[in-house]
C-alpha cells in the first residue's frame, strides 16, 4: 500500500513536468528511476511555486498564495508537511538524498522578486535575479546528480541555473514585454548599447539589439562552458542527462540567431528532431 501511494505521488510530480517542460522532461528522463524521479519531484515543486504567481492576477492574491506555499514548506522542514502528493514524493526525496532545504526558500524568494518586479539595474542584478529563480533550482538538484562531490559544486550547479534562466530571457524577451510588460535585459546595459524601451515598443531588431543581446548571451555560454569544465565531477549516471539539458539549452541561442534573432515576434524552440540529435 505504501509503494502503490509512492508510485502515485511520483507519478503526479511526473505528470506536471511532462505538461510544462518537454525540453526539462527529454533531458533528465534519461537518469536512473531513484534520480529521475526525484528531479520530478523538485521540479513540481517549482511548477507550483511559479503557477501561485503568475495564475493570479492580483499582486494580493499571488503573495497569499505564495505565503501559503512557504507555510507548507516550513511544515514541511518540521516534518509536518501537509497529505498531500508533492510533499510526499519530496519527502521521499529527502529520505533519499543528502537534500538542503535552503534552496527551496531561495526560490520562493525568487517568485516574490516577481511579484514586485522592477527591471534589473546592471547584469549582476540580473544574475542575482537569475539565481534566486534559477539557481536555486541546480542547487536542489545538486545532491542528486553529485551525491558524492554535491559540497564542491554548488556554484557550479548554481552557474548553470543562472546561465538557462539568461537564456530564457533572451528567448522570451517579446512575450515578457508585450504580455507582461516586463524588461529583463538590465537597464545600465540597455544604456551602453543604445537600445532601449521605445525601440522594444516598435519591434526594432536592429544592430544595437543584436549587440546587446549577443552581450547577454555570450555571458550564458560562458557559464555553460565553465560547467562544462567540471562535468566529470558529477555522477557517472548523471553526466549525459546533465550535459542534454545544458545542451538543448545553450542550442535556445542558436535557434534564436537562425531566426535573426527575432525574439520579439516569434517563439523560439528547439524542434523535436533537433532535440533527438542534441541527445548525449
Amino acid at each position: 500500500m505504501i509503494q502503490h501511494q509512492l508510485n502515485a505521488d511520483l507519478l503526479y510530480c511526473e505528470n506536471i513536468i511532462k505538461k510544462h517542460s518537454k525540453s526539462f522532461y527529454f533531458a533528465f528522463s534519461g537518469l536512473p528511476a531513484e534520480k529521475r524521479y526525484a528531479v520530478y519531484a523538485i521540479y513540481a515543486f517549482c511548477r507550483i511555486a511559479d503557477d501561485s504567481v503568475d495564475e493570479n492576477p492580483i499582486p494580493a492574491v499571488k503573495s497569499a498564495a505564495l505565503n501559503q506555499l512557504r507555510h507548507e514548506l516550513d511544515l514541511f522542514s518540521r516534518h509536518e508537511e501537509p497529505d498531500h502528493p508533492l510533499w510526499r514524493a519530496l519527502r521521499h526525496v529527502f529520505n533519499t538524498f543528502d537534500m538542503d532545504i535552503q534552496p527551496f526558500y531561495d526560490q520562493l524568494t525568487g517568485q516574490e522578486m516577481d511579484i514586485h518586479f522592477s527591471s534589473p539595474k546592471t547584469l549582476q542584478k540580473l544574475e542575482e535575479y537569475s539565481y534566486y529563480v534559477a539557481g536555486s533550482v541546480g542547487l536542489m538538484l545538486l545532491p542528486i546528480i553529485a551525491t558524492k562531490n554535491h559540497q564542491y559544486l554548488k556554484k557550479t550547479a548554481a552557474d548553470l541555473g543562472i546561465a538557462m534562466q539568461i537564456t530564457n530571457i533572451l528567448r522570451d524577451i517579446g512575450e515578457d514585454f508585450y504580455e507582461k510588460n516586463r524588461i529583463y535585459l538590465p537597464e545600465m546595459e540597455q544604456l551602453r548599447f543604445g537600445y532601449g524601451e521605445e525601440k522594444l515598443e516598435q519591434q526594432l531588431i536592429d544592430e544595437s539589439f543584436i549587440i546587446l543581446w549577443e552581450h547577454l548571451a555570450v555571458r550564458a555560454e560562458t557559464l555553460y562552458d565553465e560547467f562544462s569544465d567540471h562535468l566529470l565531477k558529477f555522477d557517472n549516471d548523471s553526466k549525459a542527462p546533465l550535459m542534454t539539458a545544458a545542451t538543448v539549452y545553450r542550442e535556445i541561442l542558436n535557434v534564436v540567431r537562425e531566426n535573426q534573432y527575432d525574439c520579439l515576434t516569434k517563439r523560439n524552440f528547439v524542434a523535436l528532431e533537433r532535440l533527438e540529435q542534441i541527445r548525449v
